[in-house]
C-alpha cells in the first residue's frame, strides 16, 4: 500500500503547489479543491486495500501518513563519486558547491551531523560503512599443505607407504600395518603441531593488523569535537585534519588553511598537492596531510573509495623474514648438510652390510642369501634401511629453529602488547635486544604531557592575578590565543560551566588558561574577525602565525605565537604591564632573554605572543607573496607551561644505562629547559652544564664538520632546539660509528629519522599517522618506561632462541653420532624411525614451545648489548652443549655395546633402554637450557606454567610410548629397576651442567679456532 500511496502522492504534488499569480479568493477555491481531491484519493485507496484483503481487519479511526521523502534522495553515491573521484568542479557547482552537497547530506557545516545512533545507522545503510573487504585469512588446511611440501616429510611418507604395503603383504593387515602405519602417525603428528603453531601465529598477526588499522579520527558531531574510530566514520561527517593525519575517507574541503596533501600513496607522485575551496577541494582516503589544517566533509567511505578498493586486494604479509631468522636458516642449512652426509654414509654402510650377508634377522638367520632371498624380503629390507637414513635426516635438520623464532616472536609480541608496545615489524623485536643507543623525545615520553600554564610575564613583570591585566592587552592576548590555534573549545549548551578543550597538549594548556582565567569567548572573537592567511606550526619553524581583519574597524593585524626566543628575535618593541608600548633596546632584550632562561631552568616550556597592525596598502603588497610579517613586531607577553616528568622515568633511564645502553634526549625545547628535564630524568649529571660537550643545540651540531660530529656524537647527552633534520643527522652519525640505534618520534617530520634508525619507536597517543607508519614499534602509552620494557623483551627474544639452539644442537649431535657409530660398527640403528620422529617432536615443537615462552629476567639487563656481528652460538653455548652431548654419546654407546650384559636383558629391551634414556636425557637437559650462564636452572620455574606443563606431557607420553605402544613404537615394557636406571643416568645432566658452568671460556669465538 505504501508504494501505491507514494505513487499517488507524486501525482497530486502539482495540485498542492499553488501558483503564485492567483488572487486570494482563487487561492481559497484552489485549496478547497486540493483538500477534496486528496480526501477522495485516500478514501479510494483504503477501499481498494480493504477489498483486496481476504481476512477482514478493523481499521483505526485515523491514518498516519509518513509523507517524508526517502533520506538523502537529492544526492546519491554515484553523483558523489563523480564529483570527488572525477575531480569534477563543474558538477560540484551544479550541486550547489560544497554547501549544497552538505545540505543534501543533511550536514551542518559548522556542527557536523547529529551523531545519534539512528542517524549514523541511516547513513551507513544509504552509503555504506568505512570498512573494506579483506582477502580471506589463510585456513588451517593451507598450513597443513605447506607443511606437506617439506621434501624430507615427503620422502618419509613415501617410505611409510612402501613399508605399509610390503608389511601388509607379508604379515597380513592385522600385523603388517605397524611399521608403516606408525611412521604415518608420527609424521602426521609432527605436521599437525607445526601447522597449528603457524596457523595460530597467523591469526595473531591478523588481530594485530586490525588493531594497527584502527586509527582515531577527530570529528565534529552535534557541535562537539570528539575522537572516534576510523571505522565509525560515515558519509556527511565533518572531520578535522592536521599535519601528519591520514585522510580517513574521500571528501571535500570545507574550511582550513595552508593545506598540503601527500598523494604519493595514490598517485606515486611525491610532490605535495595544495587543497583549497576554490581550485582543488577534493580529498582522497589514504593520503597524508603534509602541512596546514582543515575540516573536510566526508562523501565516500569504505569500498566506495579508491583506497578501500585497493586495500581489499592487499593481504598483510606475515612471511617477513627477520635477520635472526635468516641467520638461523643458514645454520639450519649447515646442520642439514652435515645430517645429510651422515645419513648417506649410514645408508651406504647398511646396504653394503645387508647385501654382503652381514645382517641377521630376529631368529639369528642370515637375512640375505643371494638368489634364495625373496624379492619381497629384499624390498622390505631396503625400504627399512632408506626409512632409517631418511629419519636421521629428519632428526638432523632442525626444523624447530624457525618454529622457535616464530613462537618466541609471536609470544613476545603478545606480551609486549600487554606492556604497552605494539610491534609492527617482527625484526624490531630482536634488533631491540642489540640496541646500544636510544634517542628519545622529551615531551610526552619523558614528561607526562599534562601541560598547565603556571607563569605569566607581561613586559618585565610576572603577573599573579589575571584581573590586573589592562583591557587593551587582555584583548590582544585573547585574540592571539583564539585566532592563532588549531585547538577548539566546546561548552555543552545545557548551561553547564564545564568546558572541553581539544588539540595538542600545548594548545589545550593555553586555551584552558585563556578561557578559565582570562574569560575568553572563542566563538565571539572568531565571529568578530575574518582570517585572511595562516602559517601553521611545524617543528622546523617552531611558531605559527595568523593574519586577521577586524569586522568592527576593518584593521588588519598579524599575530604570532611560538618558542619564546624565536618570537623575541622578531620583536622591536613590547607592551609593559599597563599596556603601553615601549621600544626594545639591547639591554631590555637581554632582560627578556634572562626571564626566558629563568623559566626554562625551572623546567617550563616558554611560549611568547606578539602582534603587529598592518596598514592596508602593505597588506596588499604582501598578499601577492602570501607571507606574514616576521619583523618589527610588538611582544605581548610570555607564558611558562609546566609539564612534569613521568613517575618511573628516572628508574627506566638508570636501568638502560646499567644495561650498557646510552640514552640521549633530543628535543625542540630551548637548551635550559632541556638541561633541567634531562637532569631530573637522570640523563645528565647535575655537574654537566651547558658549557659541557654533553649538551648541544641542533644548529651547532648541524654546523660541525663531519669529522667533528663523529668525534663528539658519543659525548652528547642532550640536543636542544633540534629540527627533525638534526635528529636524522645524529642517527646517521651513530650508525656510522657502529651503534644499533633506537629512536622515538611522534611528528610527521620525524619519519626520516624513524626510518633511518635500526628501531623506530613512534608514540601511540601523540604520534601522527605518518610517524606510526614509518616506525617499527608503537609505544601505546607514550612512556619511556615502556621503551625500557621493549629493550628487555628484545634481549629476552634473543636469549630464548639461544637457549633453544643449545638444547637442539645437543640432541642433534648426540643422535647423529650414536646412529652413525652403531650403523658402522654393528650394522643396525638403535633408534627406529618412529622413535626418532618422537624425539624430533619433543625437541623441535614441544621444546621450542617450552623454551620460547620464558619471560624476561632482571639478569638480562645486567649485561652489555649483543653486537649485531657477534656469533649466534657463543663459547658458553658450545661449552654447555658439547659437555652434555659427549655425556649422552658415552652413556648410550655403552648401552649399545654392553647394555645386554650390564642389565642382563635381550636386544629388544636394550634398544628400549637406549630410547628411554635418550628421551629422558633431553627432558633433564631442557632444564639446563633454561639458564645459559647461571648455575641455578630452577630459578623462576614456578612462574612458567607452560614449561612445567610441557615437561609433564612429555614424560606421560614417553611412559605411554614405552609401556603401552609396544608394536607402534617398537619397544618392550621396562620394570621399575630399569626405569630407575634410565632416570638416574638422565639426572646426571643436572650436576654435570652445574660443574661445566664453573669452567671459564675465552671471548674469542669458538669457530674462529677452526679457521686457518
Amino acid at each position: 500500500m505504501s508504494n501505491i500511496l507514494h505513487v499517488n502522492l507524486n501525482c497530486i504534488t502539482p495540485i498542492l503547489d499553488l501558483p503564485t499569480t492567483l488572487s486570494k479568493p482563487n487561492k481559497r477555491w484552489h485549496s478547497a479543491f486540493a483538500t477534496i481531491y486528496c480526501f477522495r484519493a485516500l478514501h479510494s485507496l483504503l477501499n481498494k486495500k480493504k477489498n483486496s484483503s481476504k481476512v477482514p481487519i478493523s481499521t483505526p479511526s485515523f491514518v498516519v501518513l509518513n509523507v517524508k521523502p526517502d533520506a538523502f534522495s537529492s544526492i546519491d553515491q554515484t553523483t558523489l563519486n563523480a564529483i570527488v573521484k572525477g575531480k569534477n568542479l563543474n558538477l560540484l557547482l551544479e550541486s550547489g558547491g560544497v554547501e549544497g552537497v552538505a545540505d543534501a547530506l543533511e550536514t551542518d557545516i559548522k556542527n557536523g551531523i547529529s551523531g545519534a545512533v539512528d542517524d549514523v545507522a541511516l547513513r551507513q545503510e544509504a552509503f555504506g560503512s568505512n570498512t573494506y573487504k579483506r582477502p580471506p585469512a589463510k585456513s588451517l588446511f593451507h598450513f597443513v599443505v605447506e607443511a606437506f611440501k617439506d621434501v624430507t616429510i615427503l620422502i618419509l611418507l613415501f617410505c611409510a607407504a612402501l613399508s605399509l604395503g610390503f608389511g601388509i603383504k607379508e604379515h597380513g593387515l592385522k600385523e603388517g600395518w605397524y611399521d608403516g602405519g606408525s611412521i604415518f602417525v608420527a609424521v602426521i603428528l609432527v605436521i599437525s603441531v607445526s601447522a597449528v603453531s603457524n596457523f595460530r601465529q597467523n591469526r595473531q598477526f591478523e588481530k594485530l593488523s586490525k588493531v594497527s588499522n584502527n586509527i582515531k579520527v577527530d570529528v565534529f558531531r552535534n557541535g562537539r569535537r570528539q575522537q572516534i574510530s576510523i571505522f565509525e566514520i560515515v558519509v556527511g561527517d565533518v572531520v578535522s585534519l592536521k599535519i601528519g593525519d591520514q585522510v580517513p575517507a574521500d571528501g571535500l574541503f570545507l574550511d582550513g588553511h595552508s593545506l598540503q596533501v601527500d598523494e604519493s600513496s595514490m598517485t606515486g607522485e611525491s610532490d605535495h598537492v595544495e587543497v583549497n575551496s576554490s581550485h582543488n577541494p577534493f580529498l582522497f582516503s589514504g593520503t597524508k596531510v603534509a602541512d596546514g589544517y582543515a575540516q573536510m566533509l566526508v562523501t565516500s567511505v569504505g569500498m566506495n573509495t579508491t583506497w578501500g578498493q585497493m586495500m581489499s586486494t592487499i593481504s598483510r604479509d606475515t612471511n617477513e623474514q627477520t635477520p635472526l631468522q635468516a641467520r638461523l636458516n643458514k645454520l639450519t642449512s649447515s646442520i642439514g648438510k652435515a645430517g645429510l652426509a651422515v645419513a648417506f654414509l649410514v645408508l651406504v654402510v647398511l646396504l653394503v652390510r645387508y647385501f654382503t650377508g652381514n645382517t641377521e634377522d630376529e631368529n639369528g638367520n642370515q637375512e640375505f642369501n643371494g638368489s634364495k632371498t625373496k624379492a619381497d624380503d629384499i624390498v622390505n629390507a631396503v625400504v627399512a634401511i632408506i626409512a632409517a637414513a631418511v629419519t636421521i635426516v629428519v632428526v638432523a635438520i632442525p626444523e624447530g629453529l624457525p618454529l622457535a623464532v616464530t613462537l618466541t616472536l609471536a609470544y613476545s609480541m603478545k606480551r609486549m602488547m600487554a606492556d604497552q608496545a605494539m610491534v609492527r615489524k617482527l625484526s624490531a623485536c630482536e634488533t631491540m635486544g642489540s640496541a646500544t643507543t636510544i634517542c628519545t623525545d622529551k615531551t610526552g615520553t619523558l614528561t607526562m604531557n599534562q601541560m598547565k600554564v603556571t607563569k605569566i610575564w607581561l613586559g618585565q613583570e610576572p603577573i599573579e592575578v589575571s584581573s590586573s591585566i589592562s583591557t587593551n592587552l587582555l584583548n590582544l592576548i585573547q585574540q592571539g590565543v583564539a585566532l592563532n590555534t588549531t585547538g577548539s573549545v566546546y561548552k555543552a549548551s545545557s548551561g553547564s560551566s564545564k568546558f572541553e578543550f581539544s588539540g595538542s597538549p600545548t594548545e589545550k594548556a593555553i586555551l584552558s588558561w585563556a578561557v578559565l582565567e582570562l574569560d575568553m569567548d572563542m566563538e565571539i572573537l572568531k565571529q568578530n574577525c575574518t582570517i585572511l592567511h595562516v602559517e601553521a606550526f611545524n617543528s622546523e619553524k617552531k611558531r605559527s602565525g595568523v593574519l586577521v581583519r577586524s569586522k568592527a574597524d576593518d584593521t588588519i593585524n598579524v599575530h604570532w605565537k611560538g618558542a619564546a626566543e624565536m618570537i623575541l628575535a622578531m620583536c622591536s618593541s613590547y607592551y609593559d604591564a599597563s599596556g603601553s608600548t615601549k621600544d626594545m633596546d639591547d639591554g631590555e632584550r637581554m632582560t627578556f632573554e634572562q626571564i626566558i632562561q629563568g623559566m626554562a631552568a625551572s623546567s617550563l616550556r616558554c611560549i611568547a605572543f606578539a602582534h603587529k597592525q598592518i596598514p592596508e596598502e602593505k597588506h596588499e603588497i604582501r598578499e601577492a607573496t602570501q607571507k606574514l610579517k616576521e619583523d618589527g613586531l610588538t611582544l605581548i607577553g610570555l607564558v611558562g607551561i609546566k609539564d612534569p616528568c613521568r613517575p618511573g622515568v628516572r628508574k627506566a633511564v638508570e636501568d638502560c644505562q646499567y644495561a650498557g645502553v646510552n640514552v640521549k634526549m633530543i628535543t625542540g625545547d630551548n637548551v635550559f629547559t632541556a638541561r633541567a628535564i634531562a637532569t631530573e630524568c637522570g640523563i645528565l649529571r647535575p655537574d654537566q652544564g651547558i658549557d659541557n660537550e654533553a649538551v648541544v643545540e641542533g644548529e651547532v651540531f648541524r654546523k660541525y664538520t663531519p669529522e667533528e660530529r663523529m668525534e663528539k656524537v658519543d659525548k652528547i647527552r642532550v640536543m636542544a632546539r633540534s629540527s627533525p633534520f638534526d635528529k636524522l643527522l645524529m642517527v646517521q652519525c651513530l650508525k656510522q660509528k657502529g651503534h644499533v640505534v633506537a629512536v622515538t618520534g611522534d611528528g610527521t617530520n620525524d619519519a626520516p629519522a624513524l626510518k633511518e634508525a635500526d628501531i623506530g619507536l613512534s608514540m601511540g597517543i601523540q604520534g601522527t599517522e605518518v610517524a606510526k607508519q614509518s616506525s617499527d614499534i608503537i609505544i601505546l602509552d607514550d612512556n619511556f618506561a615502556s621503551v625500557a620494557t621493549v629493550l628487555r623483551w628484545g634481549r629476552c627474544v634473543y636469549n630464548n632462541i639461544q637457549k633453544f639452539i643449545q638444547f637442539q644442537l645437543t640432541v642433534n649431535v648426540a643422535a647423529l653420532v650414536i646412529n652413525f657409530v652403531a650403523a658402522v660398527s654393528a650394522g643396525e640403528v638403535p633408534l627406529t624411525a618412529v622413535q626418532l620422529l618422537w624425539v624430533n617432536l619433543i625437541m623441535d615443537t614441544l621444546g621450542a614451545l617450552a623454551l620460547s615462552t620464558e619471560q624476561p629476567t632482571k639478569g638480562l639487563m645486567d649485561r652489555p648489548p649483543v653486537g649485531r656481528t657477534e656469533p649466534l652460538i657463543t663459547n658458553i653455548m658450545w661449552r654447555n652443549l658439547l659437555a652434555q652431548a659427549l655425556y649422552q654419546i658415552a652413556v648410550l654407546l655403552t648401552l649399545q655395546f654392553k647394555g645386554e650384559s650390564i642389565f642382563g636383558v635381550n636386544e629388544k629391551v636394550k634398544d628400549t633402554l637406549i630410547f628411554n634414556t635418550f628421551v629422558l636425557c633431553q627432558v633433564f637437559n631442557e632444564f639446563n637450557a633454561r639458564r645459559l650462564e647461571k648455575k641455578n636452572v630452577f630459578e623462576g620455574i614456578h612462574k612458567n606454567k607452560l614449561f612445567l606443563g610441557i615437561i609433564g606431557i612429555t614424560i606421560i607420553l614417553q611412559v605411554v610410548m614405552v609401556e603401552f605402544l609396544k608394536k607402534f613404537a617398537d619397544t618392550e615394557r621396562l620394570n621399575w629397576g630399569q626405569w630407575g636406571a634410565c632416570l638416574g643416568i638422565a639426572a646426571v645432566s643436572w650436576p654435570l651442567g652445574w660443574v661445566v658452568k664453573c669452567i671459564p671460556v675465552s671471548n674469542k669465538p669458538f669457530l674462529s679456532y677452526l679457521r686457518w
